[in-house]
């Protein structure tokens, strides 16, 4: 099984770390459990030199030294005008090769600065940012990002569509996947008929060298080789995709409404009751995700469209252990203990998804053991996210078990 994270950023993108090098990045995808990773900002000139220094390239697929693996990706950020209304939409890119990027950074380069962030902006639409990759190469992937978030999303509440037709037109045939981020499940996309047709993928828009957030989404593939054909078929919809690991989307930063100056968070119908302003300084709330899909969605929760991938919600496990041990989830304590789990269990999704329960029991303390099966049979309550705050989660044992729908 390849559990692929291909949407990251490197130390060259703005608020990341410089320790985001290559040689981190495959060093804490290895303790998460990933084996596959995007390679981020390949548009960037400086990681780009570097990715073609530290890579070799095995049909589409780049080796690290140690033989870990690397697909070309990349994160563009579009803000342009259509329809009399700014549009801010973040699409990933996957290439098969560093000739198709040389060529794709040449294009780009002419309509912008690629060397000022890793993620650049441009000021073209998304259906230009199609034509443009098509005429390069028909083995480049576009998959538009984190699709819901309210400020840079094509479903953004705050500067996006309606519609994927609206915002690809007739270059919307050759879209097939949808990052549905930190805020969205796959069941509150199969809300929406017009998404039935979209593979639906998860990954974790790793910024931060905190190492609990790489992999803290990610993608199941079962190909039958790894190379970049296959990966790409798979995400084509020709097989090859197995499912999803997300977060519970109360985790994520927009899930509800909000307005984090004033410290106010409401559900949708709380925010609609309100006409969607804050009731302490009556300003304008951000709407966020589940909102958005409420006003987009043609049909009630618990449909599960044909041929549609199962998903499993967990919590990261050092947040696990942060919570049990009432301690900053960056303390030398918290990761005491996490560094323990991963020598004697191998990897975070091995704890996580796999280990038994009496093997856990007989090196791990009991508390924190229950936090962990309670993770995965979905019982663990978080308090939702909203306006760019993360939801926190609680340890209530009297949260009742409610799995969702399509989870395995």
């Amino acid at each position: 099984m390849i559990i692929g994270d291909l949407h990251i950023h490197g130390r060259y993108s703005r608020a990341t770390s410089g320790q985001l090098d290559l040689e981190n990045l495959e060093k804490w995808a290895k303790i998460k459990g990933v084996n596959l990773l995007g390679t981020g900002d390949f548009t960037h000139p400086s990681w780009l030199k570097l990715l073609k220094k530290e890579l070799k390239e095995e049909e589409g697929i780049l080796k690290s030294k140690n033989g870990f693996n690397f697909v070309l990706q990349s994160e563009i950020s579009l803000i342009y005008t259509q329809n009399n209304k700014v549009r801010k939409v973040h699409n990933i890119l996957l290439a098969p090769n560093f000739e198709v990027v040389d060529q794709i950074v040449d294009v780009l380069g002419k309509r912008g600065r690629l060397d000022y962030d890793g993620r650049p902006i441009f000021g073209f639409s998304c259906i230009e940012l199609v034509e443009m990759m098509r005429e390069i190469s028909e083995d480049i992937e576009i998959i538009p990002a984190h699709i819901w978030t309210p400020w840079f999303s094509v479903f953004g509440s705050n500067s996006g569509f309606d519609s994927l037709k609206e915002a690809f037109q007739e270059k919307t045939r050759y879209i097939h996947s949808l990052e549905t981020g930190l805020s969205s499940d796959p069941a509150m996309n199969w809300r929406l008929k017009q998404l039935d047709d979209y593979n639906l993928v998860s990954f974790s828009d790793l910024h931060s060298f905190w190492p609990w957030r790489i992999g803290r989404e990610a993608t199941l593939f079962d190909l039958k080789k790894l190379n970049y054909k296959n990966l790409i078929n798979a995400l084509r919809g020709e097989g090859g995709l197995s499912g999803t690991v997300e977060v519970d989307p109360n985790y994520g930063k927009y899930h509800y409404d909000g307005h984090r100056f004033c410290g106010v968070s409401l559900s949708p119908s709380e925010a609609l009751e309100r006409s969607n302003i804050c009731p302490k300084c009556g300003k304008k709330l951000t709407i966020g995700v589940l909102h958005r899909v409420e006003e987009l969605a043609d049909r009630e929760g618990g449909f599960k469209p044909k041929n549609s991938l199962n998903f499993k919600s967990l919590i990261p496990l050092s947040e696990l252990i942060s919570k049990v041990l009432n301690s900053g989830i960056s303390t030398k304590r918290v990761w005491g203990v996490y560094n323990k789990l991963i020598e004697e269990f191998d990897n975070e999704f091995n704890i996580l998804l796999d280990v038994s329960e009496s093997d856990l029991r007989k090196n791990v303390d009991e508390k924190l053991v229950d936090v962990i099966l309670r993770n995965r049979d979905g019982e663990l309550r978080i308090i939702p996210g909203f306006d760019g705050e993360y939801g926190v989660l609680v340890l209530d044992k009297e949260i009742s078990k409610q799995k969702k729908l399509g989870e395995f």
